[in-house]
């Protein structure tokens, strides 16, 4: 049969197995070809599950808190259908795991909408950590709220923004939320974590009701960190202790935290979430598009810094959700100019697959790709060259031909098994073209905030 298995990517060649008994019980019923390579599944530990990708509704990539306004364009949409063709879309990729940070800002709507997004995990066939969003300040201006934008803005844009801005369940309504959403949806493929959306939309008291709860329960938290700049300055401001040494006196750090982007992190920063085991999820291209920066990972102490793992962020570098090409891009950023690497094959594998899993509370998962390595390879003068090498260099999705996940078989050539996507794709369009009349009226109000949100910023980083 000679199919390649490798087990531990980065740390030793791949064995070859010449018969069925060769491979893992769960890989023994699959259909396999000389040629294919199988490996642990890498895990998407950061995203939003976009059915309807951001760029198809009209919110262009921009500097992140410009950008932020565009999402008011998302269409109004069956949450069900559109995970469903999210979780769709990153299985035929050949990952079947992913962290899926909920983008409601309802609490009347967040059990109803968690319970859809899983289902839909569970018709597709992937593991699944949800994220249940947490936040009690308005996203659009970090210092005070919308009222700092209404100078920029004109009458009639400042009365259609006004009459939006939400209101805010309390900390203890929120909370009871994500435990609801627990208690009905745990199980083996499925993980409900907190997910405060980032310190600058969070009050003390939230914050600290998180940390709390995290220590009752044992439960995980995902929340953004330190994205952007202004993230950086506003943060700086709100808490001169500094913000991480702020979550470390709450007792917010600990291993069941995972933060995401972490781009603005300082060196004593990171030391002090490595010493409370704390993962940082780096999400390269979302951070190049949305001009955040580049986050440090080459400059982590491997003994001493924070453990990382890697996320699409729903902006992938081809926008196609392929996180082969965003550990390459990862790969290749943070290779730095040395003669000997310091970030190795064996790191980024282990941060895409071990480290991955833990963000979403998954370690002991037994979940395969099966990749069609013979093309990959189908020039090659030699067979020994290192496997690690060819699918840093050369793999993506399209490569990608076979995903097992506990056990079930969920993508086959490039098809998915459980659901018809084609049909699900398809009618989520439907609906979203449907809610056409509705978002070209927003479309004057969006620009406009963009437009006054950059004036804002600009000024505002200006006197910082």
């Amino acid at each position: 049969m000679s199919v390649r298995l490798l087990l531990d990517p980065g740390h030793a060649p791949a064995g070859r197995c010449a018969q069925k008994a060769d491979l893992p019980q769960t890989l023994q019923p699959i259909s396999l070809k000389p040629g294919d390579l199988i490996l642990p599944s890498p895990v998407n530990a950061h995203d939003h599950g976009y059915g309807i990708r951001t760029l198809d509704f009209g919110a262009v990539d921009d500097a992140l808190e410009v950008w932020i306004p565009g999402l008011r364009l998302r269409p109004r949409t069956d949450p069900y259908l559109e995970a469903l063709v999210a979780f769709g879309r990153l299985a035929k990729t050949g990952i079947g795991a992913t962290m899926h940070c909920h983008n409601s800002l309802n609490v009347d709507r967040l059990v109803d909408e968690a319970n859809a997004v899983i289902r839909a995990a569970d018709d597709v066939g992937i593991r699944l950590a949800l994220s249940c969003p947490l936040l009690d300040h308005d996203a659009w201006a970090y210092d005070g709220g919308p009222q700092q934008l209404r100078p920029f803005l004109s009458e009639d844009d400042w009365s259609a923004l006004s009459g939006t801005i939400p209101t805010y369940a309390s900390v203890q309504t929120q909370l009871a939320a994500v435990e609801a959403v627990a208690a009905a949806n745990t199980s083996p493929l499925i993980d409900v974590q907190y997910g405060p959306i980032g310190p600058q939309w969070c009050s003390n008291a939230l914050l600290e009701a998180i940390a709390e709860a995290s220590a009752l329960h044992g439960r995980r938290i995902h929340m953004h960190l330190l994205e952007s700049p202004r993230q950086r300055i506003w943060l700086d401001r709100r808490f001169p202790e500094g913000i991480v040494a702020y979550l470390d006196r709450i007792g917010f750090l600990s291993p069941r935290l995972a933060i995401a982007h972490g781009v603005q992190l300082r060196p004593d920063e990171l030391e002090l979430l490595g010493e409370r085991g704390v993962q940082l999820v780096s999400n390269p291209s979302a951070n190049l598009r949305l001009r955040s920066g580049i986050a440090p990972i080459a400059s982590i102490n491997r003994r001493s810094g924070p453990a990382f793992a890697i996320g699409l962020d729903g902006t992938g570098l081809d926008d196609d959700q392929d996180l082969w090409r965003e550990m390459r891009l990862l790969y290749l950023l943070q290779g730095e100019c040395g003669l000997t690497r310091g970030l190795t094959a064996g790191h980024l594998f282990d941060a895409a697959i071990n480290v991955g899993r833990r963000v979403i509370n998954a370690t002991g998962a037994e979940d395969f790709t099966i990749i069609d390595y013979q093309a990959l390879t189908a020039d090659a003068l030699f067979d020994d060259v290192d496997e690690m090498e060819i699918l840093l260099n050369r793999m993506s999705a399209r490569h990608a031909k076979g995903l097992v996940v506990a056990g079930r078989e969920i993508m086959r050539n490039g098809g998915l098994t459980r659901i018809d996507f084609g049909a699900a794709l398809s009618e989520l369009l439907a609906q979203a073209r449907a809610d056409l009349p509705r978002l070209e009226k927003q479309r004057p109000l969006v620009h406009a905030l963009s437009a006054a949100t950059r004036t804002y910023y600009t000024s505002w980083s200006a006197g910082a």
